[in-house]
């Protein structure tokens, strides 16, 4: 048995809109389930989701505010006013500032940008930049990505007599800034259609609305923010990310021109290049510096300036990552070195950490130990903590650091993460009520990942054009993630460890004739817990593999389970010592010596087998068989009583059998005449009757064993006497000779038989193979 790493999630599907889906729309069964469970239920919405054109934007004026802040722009714009744009450091406050200048530039506005310093100003609109904007001669200011919770800072701007325009994708507080204008989608009684744009979305509607003409050549953009920033890739969302890829492909900007070339990106653009490519060395700048290297990328007409900004970009990149795999790896020292009551949710703290890419150590943490995380950034010098945090499912990180209020003087954030500043001396008090609350809050299951299924199939749906189909569904991301498939029942038929590393799993899949390649990265590790020709559950991704030109289908393998029990084939191992030692540091394993000889060389050993143990009734969850039993009833008694066992283990250590198969009647004739014969048949004679009738004397001797259990021979110390003449007895009544048949029979099913019989064979001798087998031995 191979339990999985994460507890799988089914999505529960209506069939029949299913049914309707596929037959209206001509799709495969697998597309219109999936379809489905993202909520699509109509041949029409289906039609829009698997398509999309620019005519299925929404009016930006739908906007609340828009009117205002469009016509208020306009105006500076006539009159030569000074605007400042406001934005922020991550990547989506760089994209839709670089959006708000392209627009600017091509409204004709005097304008300058400002985005804060993280490290100097922290988050969002600050009453320092206001007042040096007005004594600049800015007379509006209006923010990109930041705002909606500025409520002091618009009362400043209008002291300042600056017009504050705010267009934010943020939850708004209960009371909303004082500004000139306030656009975001989420605000209250706003009547656009679509709440979750990013602020690159939201920047994009402005341009939208500002030029009169929806700005194409700013998708691609847009396109980067809204999807580095992580927002549910859904409706209007999904069409500036699906359009945006598509104008990233054919880009004449110069700068996403060089940071595609840094980043390695040719040809078809995903959303993966983003998420894992372009977004981390955007957000590289903001995290170490300032972001106004990004920013600059993207707004120059300047190839060669563009490539500098982005080589740059990639070598802060570079050193971001270097400095979180440093700080990650001390982070987790911590850990391992926390006292069990402390590691319901991981709180580390240490002095100089970067706060820049502490959040990004919080997620590593989450994602090695799966618990909530937050990690901390000690200022001993203002006896400061700055932390971020990162949770899990059934961990409401918000909640759980209001019920820490009194200890937190600034927090914020939404179930899964979060940030906060305290004082240093309260790091132990805010590790101690966290780890109390996870105590009541979360259960054992809570700590194991769940992995949501999207739909289940057969291995022979998992074709080229099915999957083809499904590409349909991308791009992919939050709220739209790509499918987890669960496929069930498919034999592992080649199975092998490839990488450098050799830490990526190679294999393929069969199930009813039909073969799928699949491959699992950093899934070495279960490739020991596996043996080919198991049977299997399997969860993962469709994917096209394309290599010499050439498309085949292929399984991305994310987590599999084998149920019942596994059966390791282990005959013929040379060093079977070696062999077992694999075993020790797993869970404790049983190992079976059928022959006395065998124990005893076992026992000399066993104390250097920590996991090991030669009782072979007492129960287990693997089980070594070290040599073959005698009988069928020594492998009943073996594994019958192991009501949990997982894992069996076929050593099978043989010691030849004396005969390789048993005498034929005509031979056990022979022997019987000549002792018949002489009335007698001395033991040193054995050897002779053996020569001259063509057998071996092992078998000369199990023939004479036979007739003496059946009566018809006595024996003494010199030799074998014919015995009183007795009724005639069958050769099967003797227990000698169904002794034999029954231990070369064993040997036969035990060490010459293919795999597949043999874990047939085995299984039937455990309490697992329901219902309860019949006894196949005979019973002596």
């Amino acid at each position: 048995m191979v339990k999985s790493k994460t507890r799988w999630k089914i999505e529960e599907v209506d069939q029949e809109l299913a049914l309707q889906l596929q037959q209206q729309l001509h799709i495969s069964p697998l597309l219109a389930q999936l379809l489905v469970g993202r909520g699509i239920q109509t041949a029409e919405a289906a039609e829009k989701f698997l398509g999309g054109s620019l005519q299925d934007f929404y009016d930006p004026f739908l906007l609340d505010g828009m009117d205002a802040a469009v016509e208020r722009i306009k105006r500076a714009i006539a009159h030569g006013e000074g605007i400042l744009i406001y934005g922020d450091y991550d990547a989506d406050g760089v994209t839709s500032t670089s959006i708000m200048i392209h627009t600017m530039r091509m409204a004709g506005a005097t304008f300058q940008y400002y985005i804060p310093n993280r490290f100097t100003e922290g988050y969002g609109l600050n009453e320092g930049a206001l007042v040096k904007a007005a004594e600049s001669g800015f007379s509006v200011v209006i923010t990109v990505d930041t705002g909606i919770s500025a409520v002091k800072e618009a009362e400043l701007a209008k002291e300042l007599g600056l017009d504050l325009i705010i267009t934010d994708h943020h939850e708004p507080p209960e009371t909303l800034p004082d500004a000139y204008a306030v656009v975001n989608p989420k605000k209250p009684n706003c009547p656009y259609p679509f709440k979750m744009l990013a602020g690159a979305g939201v920047a994009f509607k402005f341009a939208h609305a500002l030029l009169g003409d929806l700005p194409h050549h700013l998708l691609e953009i847009a396109a980067i923010g809204t999807i580095a920033d992580l927002v549910s890739l859904v409706d209007e969302n999904r069409l500036i990310a699906k359009l945006g890829l598509k104008a990233l492909e054919h880009s004449v900007n110069p700068g996403v021109q060089a940071l595609k070339k840094v980043c390695g990106i040719e040809g078809k653009v995903s959303a993966y290049h983003i998420g894992f490519g372009m977004g981390p060395r955007i957000n590289a700048t903001g995290r170490l510096e300032t972001a106004d290297r990004a920013v600059k990328m993207f707004i120059t007409s300047n190839p060669e300036d563009a490539e500098r900004y982005a080589r740059e970009l990639d070598d802060l990149n570079r050193e971001r990552q270097e400095l979180v795999e440093a700080i990650a790896a001390e982070a987790e020292q911590l850990v391992l070195a926390m006292p069990e009551e402390e590691t319901n949710v991981l709180v580390v703290a240490k002095e100089g950490w970067n706060e820049g890419v502490i959040g990004i150590v919080a997620s590593r943490l989450v994602e090695k130990f799966y618990r909530p995380a937050i990690v901390l950034s000690i200022n001993s010098e203002h006896g400061k903590a700055k932390g971020s945090a990162r949770s899990i499912a059934g961990f409401n990180m918000y909640e759980a650091l209001t019920e820490c209020a009194d200890i937190l003087p600034h927090y914020g954030g939404h179930p899964m993460a979060a940030g906060m500043t305290l004082a240093e001396g309260d790091v132990p008090e805010l590790r101690h009520r966290l780890n109390e609350l996870a105590r009541k809050w979360l259960t054992a299951d809570d700590y194991i990942p769940i992995t949501k299924v999207d739909a289940v199939c057969r291995l022979s749906e998992a074709t080229l054009e099915t999957i083809e189909q499904l590409e349909k569904l991308a791009p992919f991301g939050l709220g739209n993630p790509s499918p987890k498939i669960l496929i069930e029942g498919v034999e592992i038929a080649d199975l092998r460890t490839i990488g450098k590393e050799q830490n990526h799993v190679k294999c393929q899949f069969r199930q009813d004739g039909v073969t799928l390649d699949g491959i699992g990265f950093k899934m070495a590790d279960q490739a020991a817990e596996l043996t080919l020709q198991d049977e299997a559950n399997i969860v993962g991704e469709l994917a096209v593999n394309e290599w010499n030109n050439q498309r085949r289908a292929q399984f991305i393998l994310k987590d599999l389970a084998v149920p019942g029990l596994q059966v390791f084939d282990w005959r013929g191992t040379r060093n079977k010592s070696e062999k077992i030692k694999q075993l020790d540091g797993n869970a404790p394993a049983r190992i079976v010596a059928f022959r006395e000889k065998n124990r005893r060389q076992l026992e000399q050993h066993a104390g250097g087998w920590r996991t090991l143990h030669l009782e072979p009734n007492s129960a287990t969850r693997q089980l070594v068989l070290y040599d073959l039993p005698h009988s069928y009833q020594e492998l009943e008694e073996a594994l019958g009583a192991q009501p949990e066992l997982e894992r069996l283990y076929c050593l099978f250590d043989e010691e030849p059998n004396t005969l390789p198969s048993l005498p034929s009647r005509e031979q056990f004739k022979e022997v019987y005449k000549t002792v018949y014969h002489h009335k007698t048949l001395g033991h040193n004679d054995i050897p002779l009757l053996a020569q001259a009738k063509k057998l071996t004397p092992s078998a000369v001797l199990f023939i004479l064993e036979v007739f003496r259990d059946l009566g018809f021979l006595n024996r003494d110390e010199q030799s074998y006497q014919l015995a009183e003449a007795k009724e005639k007895r069958d050769l099967t009544e003797s227990i000698v000779y169904q002794r034999q048949k029954e231990a070369l029979e064993l040997e036969t099913e035990l060490l010459y038989s293919s795999y597949q019989s043999l874990r047939a064979f085995l299984k039937r001798f455990t309490l697992q193979d329901a219902p309860v087998k019949e006894k196949i031995y005979h019973g002596f």
